[in-house]
């Protein structure tokens, strides 16, 4: 569980996300995280690039700590990222948001 003290940590405005991507993951209902995505991007070196491998079931929010790590690497490195998806109607979706 994520630790009393960093309970903001739940919400995406705490990542130092760009305003722009706040404003869209706001736009699509998204505010905050569940405590499992908060703790994946805790632990170890995750946001430091190192790796993670977690398992949730369908729609369970995957995708959204990806995209957060994804995100997070490519503006603070200004390295680019590749992010294979599936199937072709979510890489379509994630195409149309991410842009």
């Amino acid at each position: 569980n994520v630790p009393e003290d960093q309970a903001d940590k739940l919400l995406l405005a705490s990542w130092g996300l760009p305003k722009a991507v706040l404003e869209k993951y706001h736009s699509l209902g998204v505010v905050q995280m569940f405590e499992w995505q908060a703790e994946c991007l805790m632990l170890g070196q995750v946001l430091e690039g190192k790796n993670l491998v977690y398992s949730a079931p369908t729609s369970a929010g995957k995708t959204l700590v990806a995209e957060l790590l994804i995100l997070k690497r490519v503006l603070e490195t200004r390295k680019k990222a590749l992010l294979i998806l599936p199937f072709v109607s979510v890489a379509k979706e994630k195409k149309s948001y991410l842009q």
